[in-house]
This record gives structure tokens, C-alpha cells and sequence, in this order.
């Protein structure tokens, strides 16, 4: 199987803007291509803007989203990725021809779109709702997946769509510097971004730390690890509407180590080479085949009371 590359990306959205992000799209698609790069993947919400989102009513959704694949976003985007030669992975708020809502997630070539994923576990609206399948596609002879943000927090959603034959799972999030119950967890403060250049070591003290990266990297890797795949994890730089976001976009190989990342405060993405050779070397593969599933199918098939909303999520939530 031939290497795969892909770039990850980070880039500071404009809220409601489609034509600005499209056009940072666009940007970032062709260096990523002149470089190198087979695929590039975008944060979630990345052609739309996402915090905003919570502060909508169902009818000004309806008048943000778009139908898929016939809306005016979805035919940029085909076309951006045929200009540049590239695949292209990016994310928007879908509405159905019977005004449901979704958050989705799309990859589009220069041909069309190669897949769409509606996110599991959507909570930034009320009127969202659940995407109810996994999928599994083909880039270039490689088998990929999608879970959104949430989604990945899930353990089970990840190995059900490693389980489907994924040996890449995109990540998309808009996550990162939000409060939480867990120690460390909060807001970065909007002052620290807007003096980034005269003091970049403040900013990078709390985008590393527990409020960021730290926290990332106790479970992140674990996924790729346990599970013997690729992960290409994407997440906004700078402001999303009212919350500071800390980039970070990344690719992580079988064995959980990173190998590609983001580390500046500007809009820009890191490449990394996907070996096919490393999913059958990886544990996470010995660790599939060493399952017995007849032990445990009856517990995880447990019901239980599912919370639809998690506790940070506030359409007041801001930086003070």
C-alpha cells in the first residue's frame, strides 16, 4: 500500500463567514498540496463557524445550514479540491429538505463527495440532531473513518468504527480551554491571544497545560494506541466567537506516538506520512485479534440512561 499523507490543520474561523473560511480553505489546500500532502483535514464547523452556534434559534439554523451534497458550500469545496489537487476533509451545519439538523462533517475530491458524517453526540444547539451510523471509505486504497469532537470521547464509538475496518479515523474538534469538573480544566483568557506577540509565553503556558494540550494528551493517544490506527485530530487557533481555541491539530501513528503537529499561533497545518505497514506492527492489532467478545456482549449491551448535554455547554459562556 502507498504512504498516504496528510496534513492537519488549524486556522482561526470567522463566525457565519462561509466565503472568508472557504477562501482560508482554499489557501491552506494548496500550500498543503504544493507540499506534499494527498489530504488535508479541517477542524468541525470549519466552513460555518461553531461556538456561535449556540446562541441560534432553530429557524436562524435553518438559514446557516445547507443541504447535502447540493448546497453552494459543498460545490466550492468540490471545487477547491479539484483546483488543488487534493482531498479535502471540512465541516458544516446540514439541513434536510424536511428541515432536520445536523452537524456534519464532509470529504470531497475533485469529483465529489466521498463521504458524510453526521456527528453522534451534537450539543452547541438544541435543535442538532443525532447522527445514528458509523462510516468507513476509501482515500487512495486506505480505509477511513470519521467521528466528530464528542464523539471521540466515547471509547466505544472509536472501536466500533475501527472495528468496521477504518486504519484512519479524521477527528475533527472544536475543543480544548472550556471549564469542566476535572482539576485544571477553564477558559483562557481572550487578553492573552490579543497580546500573543509581545508575550507568547503566557499563552503558550495555558494552551500547553491542563487546560489544553495536557489534557489532550491523556486520552488522545490511547485511541490510536489501543486500536492500531491513525489518527488525524484538526482544532481551531484564536477566537471562535467568545472562546479561545488552542490548535494543536495533529496526527498521531499506531503506537500512540505523534507524528505530525501544529505547534504556532498562526493558521497553518503539519504533515504526516501514513506507513501502512505500521497497523499490523502496532499492538493495538494484536489487541483486536486477542478479543473475546463472548465474554463482555452482553455488558456493553447494557441500556442505560444517555445524557444528551454536557455540563460546560452555555450559550453565555465567555472569556472574562
Amino acid at each position: 500500500m502507498k504512504d498516504l499523507k496528510i496534513a492537519s490543520a488549524q486556522f482561526e474561523n470567522k463566525s457565519a463567514d462561509k466565503k472568508y473560511n472557504l477562501t482560508i480553505i482554499d489557501k491552506m489546500s494548496a500550500s498543503a498540496s504544493r507540499a506534499g500532502a494527498d489530504v488535508i483535514a479541517f477542524h468541525e464547523s470549519s466552513i460555518t463557524g461553531h461556538t456561535f452556534a449556540a446562541k441560534l434559534s432553530e429557524k436562524e439554523m435553518l438559514n446557516l445550514a445547507e443541504l447535502i451534497p447540493n448546497g453552494e458550500s459543498i460545490n466550492i469545496l468540490i471545487d477547491i479540491a479539484r483546483k488543488n489537487n487534493i482531498i479535502i476533509l471540512a465541516g458544516l451545519f446540514e439541513k434536510t429538505i424536511d428541515d432536520l439538523l445536523y452537524k456534519s462533517y464532509v470529504c470531497v475530491d475533485g469529483y465529489g463527495i466521498k463521504a458524510k458524517y453526521r456527528k453522534l453526540h451534537p450539543f452547541i444547539n438544541p435543535h442538532l440532531k443525532q447522527g445514528n451510523e458509523y462510516i468507513v471509505f476509501d482515500i487512495n486504497g486506505w480505509k477511513c473513518g470519521i467521528l466528530i469532537c464528542y464523539d471521540n470521547n466515547i471509547i466505544e464509538n472509536v472501536r466500533a468504527t475501527t472495528l468496521l475496518g477504518a486504519d484512519i479515523i479524521f477527528m475533527p474538534h472544536v475543543t480544548m480551554c472550556t471549564p469542566s469538573t476535572r482539576p485544571g480544566a477553564g477558559f483562557v483568557k481572550k487578553k492573552l491571544w490579543d497580546n500573543r506577540r509581545k508575550d507568547p509565553t503566557s499563552l503558550r503556558i495555558e494552551f500547553n497545560g491542563l487546560k489544553g494540550k495536557s489534557w489532550l494528551m491523556k486520552w488522545l493517544p490511547a485511541r490510536a494506541y489501543d486500536n492500531g490506527i491513525y489518527i488525524v485530530f484538526s482544532n481551531p487557533i484564536g477566537m471562535d466567537d467568545n472562546q479561545l481555541k488552542n490548535g494543536c491539530s495533529m496526527v498521531i501513528d499506531p503506537f500512540g506516538d505523534v507524528i505530525a503537529e501544529c505547534n504556532s499561533f498562526e493558521n497553518e497545518f503539519a504533515i504526516g506520512n501514513c506507513v501502512y505497514s505500521k497497523l499490523q506492527e502496532s499492538g493495538g492489532y494484536r489487541y483486536k485479534k486477542a478479543r473475546r467478545p463472548s465474554l463482555y456482549k452482553n455488558i456493553i449491551n447494557q441500556e442505560h440512561e444517555s445524557i444528551q448535554h454536557v455540563a460546560w455547554f452555555s450559550p453565555k459562556s465567555k472569556i472574562f
